[in-house]
């Protein structure tokens, strides 16, 4: 099983980006999905979520407004789209499934699996 985070890159602020986090080795459709990131020396923090389909959707306040997670469950695939780029959303972006649905969750909850992680640089 692998969850394989993509589209981390460098952009000015204000710009925009699209992550990508796809799924292999098994279905992940029953599943919660979730976006965390992390900068160095800090806990990894909840970006947004996703529930088994788009009636359960959450973000972190910081993001609010600018990021929209979706998923395609044909393509065992996550998504988020980050709008409105701010240099302190710099940071690695990862990917985690879970069997539960959690609407402010800590890295430190029930999470199967935890993709790679795909690094994000705004500059200001």
């Amino acid at each position: 099983v692998q969850l394989q985070a993509s589209g981390g890159g460098l952009v000015q602020a204000g710009g925009s980006l699209r992550l990508s986090c796809a799924a292999s080795g098994r279905n992940f459709n029953n599943y919660g999905m979730y976006w965390f990131r992390q900068t160095p020396g800090k806990e990894r923090e909840f970006v947004a979520g996703i529930g088994r389909t788009t009636s359960f959707i959450f973000y972190a306040d910081s993001v609010k407004g600018r990021f929209t997670i979706s998923r395609d469950n044909a393509k065992n695939t996550m998504y988020l789209q980050m709008n409105r780029l701010k240099p302190e959303d710099t940071a690695v972006y990862y990917c985690a499934v879970s069997r539960n649905v959690y609407a402010q969750p800590r890295e430190s909850y029930d999470f199967s699996y935890w993709g790679q992680g795909t690094l994000v640089t705004v500059s200001s």
